[in-house]
Parts: structure tokens; C-alpha cells; sequence
């Protein structure tokens, strides 16, 4: 992994970042499946946070960075409610929370949480309608966040995925629709696009993109004990 070029992928996504008026967004570079090598690399290219989508691995990866190169950890991908307790101590940002059952299992767990800094949620909703895509229903974010904030948590913003087929007009009416949303509840964050897609985000008002294969190339399919290093 060449840290070096790393570095310039960052600098120059952060640059399209600005160009299309972009201030003060935040990058999240997507580490799953990418050693601890990568997680060095994003804090040394200045990023904001990493990405992960897997309890097991971001354990045993996380055991490989000096606390001082840590960058905040986002955990973005589905979440079970047997992992947290594992994660709690680790996940700064739980980015894919979308149903009651996981905003319990947080607040349950919290409390035992020994990092001083306290982490925050943010609320993914399915703006697409695909079936096929995490997060609840537009529709049933204010009771989520209400039950997110009786029970003391952080909620920072919303997340989302933009549509699998890539459409142009279909991605920017989705990521439309979490701004417009965030906005109605009064929600400061915003994350949405990757690698493919961060611009038009950007465009819509993101406040914050996950970006991995940008940054560290395609990545492999799943770490071996051998790699996490």
C-alpha cells in the first residue's frame, strides 16, 4: 500500500469536494477489508474518520493502530444487536442505525462505555425504496429519533446509500430527499455518497462521504488472520 498516493487520492477528492461547494465536509475513508496498514494511512493523509463494516475484523485490526493515530471510527455497515456490546468501546459513530431494536441495544450498552468521549448515531433511511437496501422508511425516522433521544443518545444526522443502479437523476432525488429530510428534524449530518457517487452528495448537501475505493484502489474480498496487520 503506498501511502504516498493515498495521500494524493485524499487531497485531490477533497479538492473536487470544494470545488462543487463543498465546506467542511467531512472524509470518511471506508477500511473494511483493508488491513491496519489502511487505518495508518487515512490518519496520515489527514481524513476524518474510518469506515468499518465488520465487529470481528475492526477488533482485531483496531489492536495493530497506536491510539494516537487513531481516527475516530464510523461503523457503517448492518448492525447486530449481539455485536455492540463487542464494539461499544470502539465505534465513535454508529452511521447505520434503523430500527428500535439496535437504538435499544446502544443505549443498554453505553453505559458501560469507558472511552470518555461519548459516541453518537446517525439514523439510515432507505431513500430509494429497493428492498434490497438497509435502512427504515422516511416515514418512520421521527419515531426513531424520538425513542434514539429519550434514551439519551447522540443523534448527529442521517445516512444513506444511493440507489444500486447508479442512475444519475435517481441518486441525486435520493440523496434530495435525506437532506430534505434532515433538515424538516433539524439533523446537522448528512452522510451520504462513495466512491462512485460522493459528488452529486456533495451537490445535495452532504455533510460527510465514504469514500474507500477511491482512496485505497479495489478493495479484497475479506481479510485472512494474515493480512490484518
Amino acid at each position: 500500500m503506498d501511502a504516498d498516493r493515498i495521500r494524493q487520492r485524499a487531497d485531490e477528492i477533497r479538492r473536487r469536494i470544494h470545488q462543487l461547494g463543498g465546506v467542511g465536509v467531512q472524509l470518511v475513508a471506508v477500511t473494511k477489508s483493508w488491513g491496519a496498514e489502511a487505518m495508518i494511512n487515512a490518519f496520515q493523509a489527514g481524513c476524518d474518520g474510518l469506515g468499518e463494516n465488520y465487529a470481528q475484523e475492526l477488533i482485531q485490526k483496531i489492536a495493530f493502530v497506536e491510539p494516537s493515530q487513531r481516527l475516530p471510527v464510523h461503523f457503517i455497515g448492518q448492525i447486530q444487536s449481539n455485536k455492540v456490546k463487542s464494539l461499544i468501546d470502539l465505534v465513535d459513530v454508529w452511521q447505520s442505525v434503523d430500527r428500535a431494536s439496535i437504538v435499544d441495544e446502544i443505549i443498554k450498552r453505553s453505559a458501560t462505555r469507558t472511552n470518555a468521549q461519548f459516541a453518537s448515531i446517525m439514523l439510515q433511511v432507505n431513500t430509494t425504496g429497493e428492498p434490497s437496501k438497509a435502512g427504515c422508511d422516511p416515514n418512520d425516522i421521527p419515531r426513531l429519533l424520538a425513542r434514539a433521544r429519550t434514551g439519551g443518545l447522540l443523534v448527529s444526522g442521517l445516512m444513506t446509500i444511493g440507489p444500486t443502479s447508479g442512475d444519475v437523476a435517481l441518486t441525486r432525488r435520493a440523496f434530495g430527499l435525506l437532506n430534505d429530510l434532515a433538515n424538516d428534524l433539524g439533523l446537522l449530518e448528512r452522510s451520504m455518497g462513495m466512491s462512485g457517487d460522493f459528488e452529486i452528495a456533495v451537490e445535495q448537501g452532504a455533510t460527510l462521504v465514504r469514500v474507500g475505493t477511491a482512496l485505497f484502489g479495489h478493495r479484497p474480498s475479506r481479510l485472512t488472520p494474515d493480512e490484518i496487520k
